[in-house]
């Protein structure tokens, strides 16, 4: 069934939502790309390398580099989109972990100078893997409930900032060689058996969130957070996320499922190749509808934020 829709869609593949779910809902999907000793290969959601062959390969030592999305493949979904003539809306990756955003803002601006009657518009999410996921999920309801482009974009603006994200890794070694901790922080955290849970800040930087001794206890945390800061209203949609880890991801989805306070739509996922690539196979995530995570900020980020603000209105 074609969809007739005031607003259309194009969304990237750092969503890492499943392949068939993102086909089903007729948006135009942009890829990030990445290299392996045999050389690049397309971030497709896991369709030609499946996501437990990309991580059994980071087991034996690859060491994935990841690109953002090429200019050329960018250019021709604005084409596609403007040549529609549908107001269409691009969300993309956090700026914060890639230059996507920045390279198709730029390249949207150009682009409408030939179509200026045309509507396309650049969001960043602020949002990393799955989260973004999240995000994307929501947006394509909003838009076949009948929501135009520009209110999508005042609603992606807004509804970002309840997209909660959590996430634990097996080990410190990841934040070591991405240059977050120091080596003698990673020897330490992991004679300690030392754990790291992470979210994301409100630019879509990834940030401590705490640690644990030992793993079970790290997931169970992860869990505490949910029971903690899950949604009591119909935005119902909960992620479980894992890189190639099926048994702890079953038993931490039958557990969100139990620590509900109502009925929710759960989903499991794969986390894709670009946050993958950073953080190795075995990390497990949970995202969910949740609290303002503005409010979560320190009395004096609130008032540099308030200052901010201020000033971009006097402008």
């Amino acid at each position: 069934m074609i969809r007739n829709r005031k607003c259309n869609l194009i969304i990237d593949s750092c969503c890492d939502l499943p392949a068939d779910l993102v086909a089903s809902y007729q948006v135009d999907l942009v890829r990030f790309y990445y290299t392996m000793s045999d050389g690049e290969h397309l971030d497709d959601l896991g369709v030609t390398l499946s996501h437990h062959e990309f991580y059994e390969r980071m087991r034996k030592g690859e060491q994935p580099k990841t690109t953002q999305v090429p200019l050329a493949e960018l250019s021709a979904a604005f084409e596609r989109a403007l040549e529609s003539g549908v107001p269409t809306v691009f969300l993309t990756f956090t700026a914060a972990l890639s230059g996507t955003y920045d390279s198709a803002k730029m390249l949207a601006e150009e682009m409408l100078k030939d179509y200026p009657e045309g509507e396309l518009y650049v969001v960043d999410t602020k949002l990393p893997s799955a989260s973004e996921g999240l995000l994307v999920m929501e947006a394509v309801r909003q838009i076949d409930a009948g929501m135009s482009a520009k209110d999508l974009v005042k609603w992606a603006e807004e509804a970002r900032y309840y997209v909660n994200g959590f996430f634990t890794l097996p080990d410190l070694e990841s934040l070591r060689r991405g240059g977050r901790i120091p080596d003698m922080a990673a020897v330490a955290g992991a004679k300690l058996d030392i754990k790291p849970l992470l979210t994301y800040d409100l630019d879509g930087r990834l940030v401590f969130k705490s640690v644990a001794r030992g793993r079970k206890k790290a997931i169970k945390q992860l869990l505490q957070l949910y029971t903690d800061r899950q949604n009591d209203n119909n935005s119902n949609t909960v992620l479980v996320c894992a890189a190639d880890t099926p048994k702890e991801q079953n038993s931490l989805a039958e557990d969100v499922l139990k620590a509900s306070n109502n009925p929710i739509n759960l989903w499991q996922t794969q986390i894709g190749t670009v946050i993958g690539s950073h953080v190795g196979p075995g990390m497990l995530a949970i995202v969910f509808w949740g609290p303002d995570r503005r409010t979560n900020l320190s009395l004096t980020d609130r008032i540099a934020q308030k200052v901010s603000s201020d000033s971009k209105e006097e402008q």
